[in-house]
């Protein structure tokens, strides 16, 4: 695959020649604004992206466009200035208007086909999964990587399927040959849990958004991952 993508001030291009998008993806943060102690989730996805996350996803559920679109556009100059990667959630037409790297889609939302032919080939596309059947109908769509939960249980995304446990990961990887993301209810004590069973990020939302110290939060929890993943067969 190869992804283009701005990176840095003016009209600067890098080219990512990788495999898979989760060659570029350890630690994948997930933004809400409900969680993140008057923070705007630009304010945060910029501490959590200082404190070493390869990606943010804007998440803002019952936003108005043009309030995510700000938002959106504010994130994706913090991710240039970084080098790292931005996602919105759901909102293809965000994704586009603000020059994200992608968008990440629900089961319920537009196909992968739809959204590939609109934001073309170079886009990052993930897919919100529960089981191989699933991951299987996304990655035939096209998905570039599948988002795999609620691995544990999980407050902020209470209409998510709760605690289908580490079970589905090993799963999944053995259907499919793209990347997982591992999400819900990963923390401190589960991180390296998740890398463990064969994920190959993993995404967090309260234990970054919500801590008081984001950049330490997001820090910590990727030093985990990297720290687990030479001992993964």
């Amino acid at each position: 695959m190869i992804h283009t993508s701005r990176r840095g001030p003016g009209t600067t291009f890098f080219i990512y020649m990788v495999d898979h998008p989760g060659d570029m993806f350890d630690l994948y943060v997930v933004t809400d604004s409900g969680l993140s102690r008057g923070r705007t989730d630009a304010e945060t996805a910029a501490l959590a992206y200082e404190g070493g996350a390869d990606v943010v996803q804007l998440r803002m559920k019952h936003a108005d466009g043009r309030a995510m679109l700000e938002q959106a556009e504010l994130i994706r100059r913090k991710a240039d200035e970084m080098c790292r990667f931005f996602i919105v959630n759901d909102r293809v037409d965000i994704a586009i208007a603000s020059g994200a790297d992608g968008v990440h889609l629900g089961q319920d939302d537009i196909p992968v086909e739809v959204a590939r032919d609109l934001m073309g080939e170079s886009a990052i596309i993930g897919v919100s999964v529960h089981d191989v059947a699933e991951a299987v109908a996304a990655v035939d769509g096209g998905a570039d990587y599948l988002g795999v939960g609620s691995i544990f249980n999980t407050s902020t995304k209470p209409d998510a399927k709760q605690a289908l446990g580490l079970d589905p990961i090993v799963e999944i990887k053995s259907a499919v040959d793209v990347p997982v993301v591992a999400i819900g209810g990963i923390n401190r004590g589960n991180i390296q849990d998740v890398i463990r069973a064969g994920a190959d990020s993993a995404a967090v939302v309260s234990a970054v958004v919500a801590q008081d110290d984001v950049r330490t939060a997001a820090h910590e929890l990727r030093d985990l991952i990297l720290k687990v993943r030479p001992h993964v067969p």
